[in-house]
């Protein structure tokens, strides 16, 4: 990666935990011209990876999510951590539910020391990862493939999925605000997540800290709902107290 790719992916990141940030301030950050810092937001704009705004940049409106493949890459080593500090709180012989996302199919990867899971997913990706550990059952739900990012959705999927009751439902959500809502910005696939809560019994949600905030446009759920909530730190105080208030369990990476 050459250094103009690098400073675009460090100022996505920086952007996905900021949400806004002035063309001056990134500028300093990041220790380069203001046009320099134009061009970058520019070519990352045409790519619809960020918004432009008046004097600033942020990530797209709560339309929208970043594309996959840009999920991919942002923040791999907080995903990989709380992955495992996940796939340490499932014993072995459970059953499972996992929805779609990066932060899941890091679960996914972490899960596969474990013995004779049976794994229900909408994730086609979840799907492939377990499916190299050849005791587990990996189960496919129906449905609508997304080409983006090979998750499942639709009618067939919720319906599917209904019929199962999971030991473990672990999902993963596009932001969570100062009321405690989960939010993600596919209505289908938000119908799917709802699905995933009502047929598990307990809730496990994986979540890298710049989900705290950060706005999307369709509610999963509530934080009252969940079990526990893994992420990583540095997470400031109110958000940790917001889960705690809700009875959910906090674990930080």
């Amino acid at each position: 990666m050459n250094k103009a790719d690098s400073r675009k992916k460090n100022l996505l990141e920086f952007l996905n935990k900021r949400g806004y940030a002035t063309i001056e301030e990134l500028a300093q950050n990041f220790a380069v011209t203001p046009q320099t810092m134009r061009r970058d937001i520019n070519q990352l704009a045409t790519e619809g990876k960020v918004q432009r705004f008046h004097g600033g940049v942020g990530m797209p409106l709560s339309t929208e999510n970043i594309i996959y493949d840009e999920r991919k890459r942002l923040f791999p080593e907080e995903k990989r951590r709380i992955a495992e500090l996940v796939a340490r709180h499932i014993p072995d012989g459970a059953s499972l539910c996992i929805n779609i996302g990066t932060t899941t199919e890091a679960v996914a990867y972490a899960l596969l020391e474990h013995r004779n899971l049976r794994i229900l997913t909408n994730d086609l990706n979840v799907a492939r990862i377990c499916a190299g550990n050849p005791g587990f059952e990996v189960i496919i739900a129906g449905g609508s493939v997304r080409s983006h990012d090979l998750g499942v959705i639709g009618s067939e999927t919720e319906k599917f999925i209904s019929e199962f009751r999971m030991d473990f439902g672990i999902i993963g959500i596009s932001g969570i605000d100062a009321e405690g809502n989960l939010l993600d910005y596919d209505f289908r696939e938000v119908s799917v997540a709802r699905t995933i809560i009502a047929h598990s019994r307990r809730i496990f949600l994986a979540c890298d800290n710049s989900k705290f905030g950060r706005p999307a446009m369709v509610k999963v759920g509530h934080v009252s709902q969940l079990e526990a909530v893994f992420s990583n730190g540095p997470l400031p105080a109110y958000w940790q107290n917001m889960v705690k208030e809700t009875g959910a369990n906090l674990y930080l990476a």
